[in-house]
């Protein structure tokens, strides 16, 4: 078995996936990658080279800093460690290409990223969350849709998490109780949902057309009108659940209401 340590003054992420790009070229190679990130002082990056000693690693570092890249060679060299420098290399390149220093902050690759990496998150949270899935994971969620069918729960849900807030919606089914895990939930987090009868129909008619009038009475308006009274007894039972009407409003427009109110809170 062999031993690798990974070190880097970020997340690590930048020196993991070069070594697991690498190590594919050795398939019967036998490696454990130990991680170690958020290495930035001069104790952290010798308490390192200690450990690679002890386990007969060799180290692999994208540290930024020229003070510790430089720690780490000393280091390493005095006491026989072999290390690897990933981005020091490259830096230095890159200086001599742009005729400018680095600016040696650590985690910064990190942190214009993080925006990206907070979305694709959401955008996976969500997608896993839709229409009632999962639902004891309901606590996790940052905002949770309540309604009945058609009122804009997914298209609000992606367009949210696009924003990078994880979101979750339960649907409002006649005469079936929510899920009870909602009542445990900061009332604050969840919004209901709720429209008109006559707009409701109008798109519901829509939809049971367009599968062929397979969809029973979904769009009779009697139903809806039913369902439209259920959902609100619902939402008088937790009168502290925004109630939020989305007939003839578009997306952006009940998101900014949502983000306004959850905010305020």
């Amino acid at each position: 078995m062999y031993f690798i340590i990974v070190v880097s003054d970020g997340t690590g992420r930048t020196a993991q996936q070069a070594l697991d790009a690498a190590l594919t070229q050795f398939e019967d190679a036998q490696v454990e990658i130990l991680v170690r990130p958020g290495v930035r002082t001069r104790l952290q990056v010798l308490e390192v080279v200690e450990e690679a000693l002890k386990k007969k690693a060799f180290i692999a570092h994208t540290l930024v800093s020229n003070e510790m890249r430089s720690l780490m060679l000393e280091t390493a060299r005095k006491l026989n460690v072999e290390t690897i420098d990933i981005m020091g290399p490259l830096l230095l390149r890159l200086s001599h290409q742009f005729a400018n220093a680095p600016a040696e902050k650590p985690g910064l690759f990190h942190e214009l990223n993080k925006d990206y990496f907070t979305r694709i998150e959401a955008m996976e949270y969500t997608f896993r969350h839709d229409d009632g899935q999962r639902e004891h994971e309901l606590d996790k969620a940052d905002i949770i849709l309540v309604g009945v069918s058609r009122t804009f729960k997914t298209p609000l849900s992606i367009y949210l998490a696009i924003k990078g807030w994880l979101v979750a919606n339960v649907p409002i089914v006649l005469d079936m109780k929510v899920p009870p895990i909602l009542s445990e939930i900061e009332p604050s987090r969840i919004f209901g949902l709720t429209t008109y009868p006559t707009a409701l129909a109008q798109l519901r008619r829509s939809r049971h057309e367009h599968l062929g009038g397979s969809t029973g009475n979904y769009a009779n308006f009697d139903h809806v009108t039913r369902e439209l009274r259920f959902a609100t007894a619902i939402f008088q039972r937790h009168p502290r659940w925004a109630v939020i009407n989305v007939a003839h409003k578009p997306i952006e427009e009940i998101a900014s209401e949502i983000l306004a109110l959850y905010n305020r809170h």
